[in-house]
């Protein structure tokens, strides 16, 4: 018994995993250079590519599994309404504050306002020729975005294609319907809801296996995207100096969002402590830093907000899969400050209305893109087209988007525990026993493997 106390929990056991592959994978291109960075893309990075196909795995099953027998164990279509109502408000709006923060933030700081005309000249054009191509190609992609259509393919004409083809949105969708047939067939139902629920909890199950291996994979996460970067600095040594102030912006931004907006939902709304909210969801946020993904966060975000947090699985079954979706309160932040730069950058003035539209059209878009891959960058493209900047200067920020995209996705899972939480709380839904107690039993998916 002593000896299993001694055990360093999950977030311990990542946390190491993340200093060990930012070393190992400076060292290695210190040492060998391209030929290091060759070597970790070959033999290790392939590692993190299995432990992140592990978690896409599970993914699609859970959202359907939990989500059927989320709605179906409800048998009130009534609180179901009021549970989505709740939802995609508190979405919508925390949503529309951190871009406003974002673009607050950004006004006070101006990064990019200091450079003479001959820098920003200077900087557009290297950049354009380094990542032109790159910048290029967003365009284009944008250009194939419909926001309203993508509204309408919420519906899907085939839901075993969207199973298949991992459209999230429409997989929530095709599940909460059926849910609700379950629902009303009230008796007769029970049966398959009985099936749906013990699928749930066996693919909770494998969260617990695969999260074994859990160090091993984040450190090759880690130890690849230090090689590959580390090796891009070399020729971007004073780009990253000239976007210093831009990326020092962002953080601050997702720091203000995170301590004003949920910090405060979660003391006065769901009257939950903080520290030990962000402590239980910990394992959680440090593999979203490392995946760069909320979708293949989503299983152990479920797992962490059930279990470690108290949100009952009619809740979180629901919430978490829609936020993982549709709620990008990081990536929304982001596209205010980025938006702004660039135009500084272009010497583009930008009006009250233009910073307003920015608001609208991000919320909107966070919604009408979310099917579409890279879905950061797209919607700052759209965001661009609609006040008048050239949206080939995304070029601008493409060479430090990595790690500016692995803060916001940890903002994002954060907001979507939160919401779940949240909503959990107002439905008496949220079993607080979990949290305020001092030491909560650990799973064994907390334990070293």
């Amino acid at each position: 018994m002593a000896g299993s106390r001694k055990r360093l929990a999950l977030h311990w056991w990542i946390l190491i995993a993340m200093v060990a592959g930012v070393l190992g994978g400076l060292l290695i291109v210190g040492q060998w250079g391209s030929d290091g960075a060759e070597f970790v893309a070959t033999w290790i990075k392939p590692i993190g590519t299995i432990f992140l196909n592990l978690l896409r795995m599970i993914a699609v099953p859970l959202v359907l599994f939990s989500l059927v027998a989320g709605v179906a164990s409800l048998n009130d279509t009534s609180k179901l309404s009021r549970i989505g109502g709740k939802t995609i408000g508190l979405y919508l709006g925390t949503t529309a504050i951190a871009i406003t923060i974002g673009l607050l933030v950004v006004n006070i700081i101006q990064p990019g306002s200091n450079l003479s005309a001959e820098a920003k000249e200077s900087l557009l054009s290297g950049l354009t020729e380094k990542f032109g191509d790159e910048a290029s190609k967003r365009v284009t992609d944008m250009q194939s975005v419909d926001i309203g259509q993508q509204i309408v393919d919420i519906v899907p004409k085939n839901p075993f294609a969207a199973l298949a083809e991992t459209e999230m949105l429409q997989i929530v969708f095709f599940a909460l319907l059926l849910g609700i047939g379950l629902t009303r067939l009230k008796e007769k139902g029970k049966h398959v809801t009985a099936v749906f629920s013990t699928l749930s909890d066996a693919v909770i199950e494998m969260v617990h296996l695969i999260m074994k291996i859990a160090p091993l994979g984040v450190f090759a996460l880690l130890c690849s995207v230090v090689a590959q970067f580390g090796e891009d600095s070399k020729q971007l040594g004073e780009l990253l100096t000239a976007l210093l102030s831009y990326m020092g912006t962002v953080i601050a931004g997702l720091l203000l969002h995170l301590f004003l907006v949920y910090a405060l939902l979660l003391r006065f709304v769901a009257k939950v402590p903080f520290r030990r909210f962000m402590k239980a969801l910990a394992p959680a946020q440090l593999l979203a830093f490392s995946s760069s993904s909320s979708a293949a966060t989503l299983p152990l975000t479920i797992d962490r907000v059930e279990q470690h947090v108290g949100v009952e699985e009619e809740v979180s079954s629901f919430v978490l899969p829609l936020g993982a979706t549709i709620n990008m309160d990081g990536t929304g932040l982001y596209q205010g400050v980025a938006a702004v730069f660039i135009a500084t950058v272009c010497n583009i003035d930008l009006t009250f209305g233009d910073q307003l539209t920015i608001v609208l059209t991000a919320s909107l878009a966070s919604i009408g893109t979310a099917a579409v891959p890279g879905v950061g960058l797209i919607m700052l493209t759209i965001v661009l087209v609609q006040i008048n900047v050239p949206p080939t200067a995304i070029a601008l920020i493409l060479g430090v988007d990595r790690p500016l995209d692995m803060l916001r996705t940890v903002l994002n899972v954060t907001g979507d525990a939160t919401v779940a939480t949240t909503v959990a709380a107002t439905e008496n839904s949220l079993d607080r026993s979990v949290l305020e107690g001092s030491s909560p039993p650990t799973p064994p998916a907390d334990s070293a493997a």
